[in-house]
């Protein structure tokens, strides 16, 4: 894999929002975002100068505020870029980046009958089984960012994990979680799994975030193939 593929990872919200994920996104000036209900992350450029001379840091950070409102949230994810002293920091979390090895892995055997793919009918149950597992951010639109597949035992969803962000020839996988009573099972694995073989099948490779403090997720991803990349600090910003 050539550098400017890695590079691509240095920015997943920015490069998913202005390729594949276009048409799910808002605009204004050099400040992007998601819809409302798909996801909250936004991306301003780390150099604006760099991009365009007559885009300053203030309009940049202006540009965010005219996008997302007063006092709205601005998740910048993985992003470095520091807005001004007037926007109140809101969180801040430790965590890592990791690839799926490009060569010497080889992709996952193929799914169980039982692993179903989601889609929109599937939201509310999605969002309960997120509101009692907390894997992440997830939202009613949430599911239009990729494909999404759960495991259901008689009837009720206890596991799920899907793709979200999309930077060029990369997908992550998120929102891995299973239901309490459904853990020890190996739920997690197998969406994992099955996640990745289908983004190496169509010629993409797999990546995902882990708070560092998970060390259960991170075991459980090394041990599926993936290796770190990049240490990296999730933080947000209310915008006043």
């Amino acid at each position: 894999m050539v550098d400017r593929d890695l590079a691509a990872l240095d920015d997943p919200v920015g490069q998913s929002l202005l390729g594949h994920h276009a048409p799910l996104a808002r605009r204004y000036g050099r400040a992007l975002g998601y819809l409302p209900d798909v996801a909250t992350f936004a991306a301003v450029p780390a150099d604006p100068d760099a991009a365009a001379p007559e885009a300053t840091d203030a309009t940049v950070w202006a540009d965010l505020a005219r996008l997302l409102g007063p006092g709205e949230l601005a998740d910048l994810f993985s992003s470095p870029a520091t807005p001004p002293p007037d926007w109140e920091p809101v969180f801040e979390l430790a965590g890592r980046q990791m690839i799926w090895p490009g060569t010497g892995r080889p992709a996952p055997a193929a799914t169980g009958a039982d692993v179903v793919e989601l889609g929109a009918d599937s939201v509310p149950e999605m969002l309960d089984l997120v509101e009692r597992t907390r894997p992440g951010p997830f939202w009613k639109r949430t599911v239009e960012l990729g494909t999404y597949l759960g495991i259901r035992h008689e009837g009720t969803l206890v596991a799920m994990a899907g793709e979200r962000l999309r930077p060029p020839g990369w997908t992550e996988i998120s929102a891995v979680c299973t239901a309490p009573e459904a853990r020890g099972r190996g739920h997690a694995a197998r969406l994992v799994g099955a996640l990745a073989a289908r983004v190496l099948a169509r010629g993409e490779r797999p990546f995902l975030h882990v708070a560092e403090a998970n060390t259960a997720a991170i075991a459980l991803y090394e041990g599926l193939g993936f290796k770190t990349r990049a240490a990296v600090t999730f933080r947000g910003f209310r915008v006043p």
